[in-house]
């Protein structure tokens, strides 16, 4: 299967807003972006079909949007406690990104919709019934 690989990186406006003189948080980003983006692509060039690419791809934004939510959470309980969410405010700007890095690929546009669509009935979830 000959698709194009997944390219993503970390935005230049998350690791500005960092506060960190010695780079560690922005590091650690681009680390997990790699592993991220290293993961995915074997994936999809470990998959027979572009569906099957798809549902690995689906897996992992899923993963991202539940720890958009994780570090969403965060940030008005750090606000609470007196400490500074620029961190949590940061990963989460980074999920919401990779997500929409993910979704700019004009190949898996229409699987990761049908996948989630497939997903949502596999749940049980049955419109209109």
């Amino acid at each position: 299967m000959a698709v194009e690989p997944l390219s993503l990186g970390v935005p230049k406006p998350i690791i500005d807003s960092l506060p960190e003189a010695d780079g560690t948080a922005a590091q650690d980003m681009q680390r997990a972006v790699e592993g991220l983006e290293t993961r995915l692509n074997r994936a999809i060039e470990g998959a027979d079909t572009e569906s099957e690419a798809a549902g690995y791809v689906v897996d992992a934004l899923e993963r991202l949007e539940g720890h958009y939510e994780r570090y969403d959470e965060f940030i008005p309980e750090l606000r609470a406690w007196g400490q500074s969410p620029i961190y949590a405010i940061a990963w989460r700007n980074l999920q919401a990104d990779l997500i929409l890095q993910i979704e700019e690929y004009e190949w898996l546009k229409p699987h990761i919709d049908r996948e989630r669509n497939l997903r949502l009935v596999e749940d049980g979830i049955r419109f209109g019934k």
